[in-house]
């Protein structure tokens, strides 16, 4: 049995009384250099941001990763080569040195750019971020919601590793999620109806709630009380948690 887990792109698996195995996987294709891709992008970045889905997803709930998989649907070289540099970049931006177990289409050409990520993690199950919020947490959007392209050209908007490693740091951070293709309105819906929630919406919000974030270029940040730190990337103040009327 695991923990119970209604709005997180993770499973949460037993290993004994005390521990969980968190998984979580991400994939990503028809970006690249490659004839068949819809957006062009450096396999580098294929690998980077691919990567930090899956780790983000992991490190987000407490996890302490011990390994990563590379799924890598083109040839070991250049494309693959390209990809694992990309990944064992972001790796090193969490200061880790974990096994990634590597595969490459060796038999057949690809005309199109894939790539799969899965990231194992352990967890103490009292360390669990999960199912903590409740009425009168705060709600912040961390970074912008970027796609495709804008990933790419992105100058320093898109949440990141260091910044979500800081507010792992945070006594009051109560829960942290990566917000992807839902969205940030999508992942806050998901959250409020798994806790029988509500939410009282600031006056001014200056970002596109609906927008997909791509690759987890947010961070959605439940805390207890005002989130009183520097960010590198842009901090919005959503709303605040109330119960359900």
């Amino acid at each position: 049995m695991g923990l119970k887990n209604k709005y997180r792109d993770a499973e949460m698996i037993s290993l004994n009384e005390e521990e969980l195995l968190i998984v979580a996987c991400d994939s990503c294709g028809g970006i690249g250099e490659k004839i068949g891709d819809a957006i062009k992008a450096l396999p580098f970045i294929v690998g980077k941001y691919t990567a930090r889905v899956s780790l983000m997803e992991v490190l987000s709930l407490g996890g302490k990763i011990i390994s990563i998989t590379a799924n890598i649907c083109s040839e070991p070289n250049p494309t693959g080569m390209e990809i694992l540099k990309g990944i064992k970049s972001e790796l090193k931006e969490c200061n880790l040195e974990v096994p990634i177990v590597i595969s490459t289409e060796k038999n057949i050409p690809t005309s199109m750019t894939a790539l799969g990520t899965t990231v194992m993690g352990i967890c103490k199950r009292s360390e669990v971020l999960l199912n903590r919020s409740s009425a009168k947490d705060f709600v912040y959007a961390i970074g912008v919601p970027k796609v495709g392209e804008e990933v790419a050209m992105d100058r320093g908007e898109i949440a990141n590793m260091p910044v979500l490693l800081n507010l792992l740091k945070m006594k009051n951070v109560k829960e942290m999620i990566p917000v992807g293709s839902l969205g940030i309105q999508g992942e806050l819906n998901k959250l409020l109806k798994a806790n029988n929630l509500n939410i009282k919406y600031a006056k001014k919000i200056e970002l596109n709630l609906e927008k997909t974030a791509g690759p987890c270029t947010v961070l959605l940040v439940i805390s207890d009380g005002q989130l009183e730190c520097h960010m590198d990337v842009p901090k919005n103040f959503i709303g605040e948690l109330i119960e359900m009327p």
